[in-house]
């Protein structure tokens, strides 16, 4: 069985945290976080994340902390998804690049920030269901 590796991010912004809205007309918007596919290039899983930071978000971000992963069973493949916590340095829209922002079929795919608060991440369509869970139990700690 193929095992893929994604490197995903939630992002701490000066009191806020900053996902992805994502959306397709006709369908409920969501909420996820920025990160992607390690691809054979990237060093680690750190050099993927940054990787995809910039591309999505055109962001740089500081030390990058993993504190959950999801494995998820897909077909012939395995997706294990490894999540981190980072502090968002700078971003610039204008910096964006990379396939999904190519792709006329990407749909809904910008930036949002909410407060630290578990009211605040509750309010969102936060995807996937188990990130969601985590992070309202952890969110108050993270904006200390």
């Amino acid at each position: 069985m193929r095992v893929r590796h994604k490197a995903r991010v939630v992002l701490l912004d000066d009191g806020h945290l900053v996902f992805l809205k994502r959306g397709w007309p006709g369908g409920d918007p969501y909420c996820t976080t920025v990160g992607g596919s390690v691809e054979p290039e990237d060093a680690d899983l750190e050099a993927a994340l940054r990787r995809e930071v910039l591309e999505e978000i055109g962001a740089t971000i500081g030390p990058a902390t993993e504190f959950l992963t999801l494995t998820e069973p897909c077909g012939t493949s395995t997706v294990v998804q490894h999540y981190f916590l980072a502090d968002l340095v700078a971003m610039d829209l204008d910096l964006r690049h990379g396939p999904e922002l190519d792709d006329p079929d990407t749909g809904l795919f910008e930036p949002v920030r909410v407060d630290v608060s578990r009211s605040a991440v509750a309010a969102l369509n936060l995807q996937p269901p188990e990130l969601a869970d985590y992070v309202r139990a952890h969110v108050e700690d993270w904006g200390a």
